[in-house]
């Protein structure tokens, strides 16, 4: 099986996300006795280069064209179907993403390819190609079998650990043919929140809910988050109260996020509320009431009173970082 992993990039830094691509696409690589290309589109920093080789990569290829920056999804897709055949891959692995997506869904029709999102495991190849994954917002799996030649998967963040200790690997510099044509649709302007660590992308958050008793008592969440260096969410009661912004609203009807470490704050536990923080890989809840539903899905659990417990938590990490 040759594989070939899309990686995503943000000002030259590879995503974690994909790193977790990479790091998969090795582990189906040695399952199938195959070889593992990873592909970087547009200004790849250098030390992140060396991150893809200890994630596994047996081969990197790069197209620096600085036109790839913007991530255009016409220009993606087009260029990974370059890669694709150039190196005789016959599945496709990528992060689970909102380019991700759009790249993968494009591909599977230049590619005649199965395409199955959400992966969360390794596919059973004792049967042909079965793949596990997540639906009903990480609520229930299913088993996919992909009976196509061609083989995409977009794998779901926080689900396979990165490698670290493979070989740093040379870069094999490409220069491709790269229409204008492809970049018919432009991104003209992108404006990015700026001061604080954006929900979508961040490893820790730390939300607050409606058992805070009121805005004016939110500090000692944005003073635990600020030690973690986390972002910032809370449940939709908080936001509909007008305490927190929408913006902040996590949840089923709000942002989802997935983030190595989600910490709960006087947050009861809405099944709306849990649908939307499910795919993070430890959850720890700061609750009063034992009985609160988050403690079942909870990796770890304080019972106790948030007023108390939080500032000392903040203050225990702060001594940790000194």
């Amino acid at each position: 099986m040759s594989i070939l992993v899309y990686i995503e990039q943000d000002q030259g830094k590879v995503k974690n996300s994909s790193l977790e691509a990479i790091s998969y696409g090795a582990a189906l690589a040695e399952k199938s006795g195959g070889k593992v290309s990873v592909l970087g589109l547009g200004s790849v920093a250098d030390e992140d280069l060396d991150l893809i080789g200890q994630a596994g990569a047996d081969a990197i290829y790069q197209v620096a064209d600085e036109r790839l920056n913007s991530g255009v999804i016409q220009a993606h897709a087009y260029m990974v179907a370059q890669v694709y055949d150039l190196v005789g891959a016959n599945t496709l692995v990528l992060a689970k993403s909102s380019l991700g997506d759009a790249v993968a869904a494009r591909l599977a029709i230049k590619l005649n390819a199965g395409l199955v999102s959400n992966v969360v495991g390794l596919p059973d190849l004792s049967a042909g190609f079965v793949v596990k994954r997540s639906i009903f917002t990480g609520k229930a799996f299913v088993e996919t079998g992909i009976e196509a030649e061609n083989k995409i998967l977009a794998i779901k963040k926080n689900t396979h650990p990165i490698k670290t200790d493979g070989a740093v690997v040379p870069v094999e510099k490409l220069t491709l043919d790269l229409p204008d044509t492809v970049f018919a649709a432009k991104i003209t302007d992108m404006e990015k929140a700026s001061g604080e660590v954006l929900l979508p992308e961040a490893d820790i958050v730390v939300s607050g809910g409606r058992g805070l008793n009121g805005p004016e008592n939110w500090g000692m969440i944005e003073d635990l988050a600020e030690a973690l260096k986390a972002a910032k969410g809370c449940s939709k009661p908080v936001s509909d109260l007008g305490w927190r912004p929408h913006h902040e609203h996590v949840g089923q009807t709000g942002v989802k996020v997935a983030p190595a470490l989600y910490i709960a704050v006087a947050i009861s536990g809405a099944i709306q509320h849990l649908a939307g923080v499910n795919a993070s890989r430890y959850i720890v809840v700061i609750n009063k009431d034992p009985d609160a539903p988050f403690f079942k899905a909870a990796d770890y659990g304080i019972v106790g009173d948030a007023f108390e417990i939080v500032p000392k938590l903040t203050e225990a990490i702060k001594a940790l970082k000194q």
